[in-house]
């Protein structure tokens, strides 16, 4: 176990996560560009330069454990391949930039609306991040939970990067098809139920080196990604309803694998109609 300094907590706590929040809203800021970045691009990038704060925070105050660094890199390595992967698609991919423009994704917002997004973006990644963020603050040692914890965010990254890969292969052999191959035949989301994995393992991590009242922000910040992966999936199978819904292939295959949750039977988040 270890104990906290009440004074090192007393001096270290402002400047520490006013950083950790600061970094945040400056990885998204590119939302003020592409109102749809707030919560693509600028989120993987948020959580990639809160990783870097973290290792270099750290590294300067002696804080910095082997899987509080690990766990830091996690999140650079995440944030990365995320934040690019996105952008890439998004710049280059004409298909997938119709889809967004038909959704209302890329219409221009009042400022307004983009400064309450990007205050809720920067607050939403900071809490996302602050199981590790307090493993660093509390000055926690290392422990089998923290490491459990990396191999489930491994396991998870691995995952979201294999479900992308299998996807745009797929679509280059047939880009009207929808996607059952690989991940795909055993959840029809893989890469949204890896992202609410990563979160779960992030929040593993942090049994023994989180304390008290702040699990109150790491399992608020669990339960608000779990959602909003459910509600993309949602958002993602009505889309597909109607591009595929007269497809026998497609209802065979959505009426008999999970849409977001492997092994389980859910298979539709809303009553689906069909003629």
């Amino acid at each position: 176990m270890f104990r906290l300094d009440p004074s090192y907590i007393g001096k270290v706590w402002p400047a520490f996560m006013w950083g950790v929040t600061v970094i945040a809203a400056l990885g998204c800021c590119m939302g003020f560009k592409e109102f749809v970045w707030f919560m693509s691009v600028g989120y993987g990038f948020s959580v990639m330069c809160i990783g870097i704060f973290h290792l270099v925070f750290g590294l300067i105050n002696g804080t910095l454990t082997a899987a509080t660094a690990v766990l830091s890199l996690l999140f650079v390595i995440y944030g990365y391949r995320l934040g690019g992967y996105i952008l890439k698609r998004e710049l280059t991919n004409a298909t997938y930039k119709k889809t967004l423009e038909s959704t209302g994704s890329t219409k221009a917002m009042p400022i307004p609306v983009s400064l309450f997004m990007w205050v809720y973006s920067m607050l939403m990644y900071t809490a996302q991040t602050s199981a590790v963020s307090y493993r660093i603050m509390n000055r926690a040692n290392d422990n089998i939970f923290a490491w459990i914890g990396i191999v489930i965010m491994a396991c998870a990254i691995l995952g979201e990067a294999t479900a992308d890969k299998q996807k745009s292969a797929a679509k280059k052999i047939n880009p009207k098809r929808f996607c059952d191959t690989g991940l795909y035949r055993y959840v029809r989301c893989p890469n949204y139920f890896s992202e609410i994995m990563f979160w779960v393992g992030v929040t593993v991590s942090g049994i023994g080196a989180v304390q008290g009242k702040q699990w109150i922000i790491v399992l608020i910040a669990l339960a608000l990604i779990t959602y909003i992966m459910h509600n993309s999936a949602s958002r993602l199978e009505l889309r597909h309803e109607k591009t595929y819904g007269l497809d026998p292939e497609y209802q065979k295959y959505s009426d008999t694998v999970p849409l977001l949750f492997p092994f389980t039977k859910q298979y539709h988040s809303m009553k689906v109609y069909r003629d």
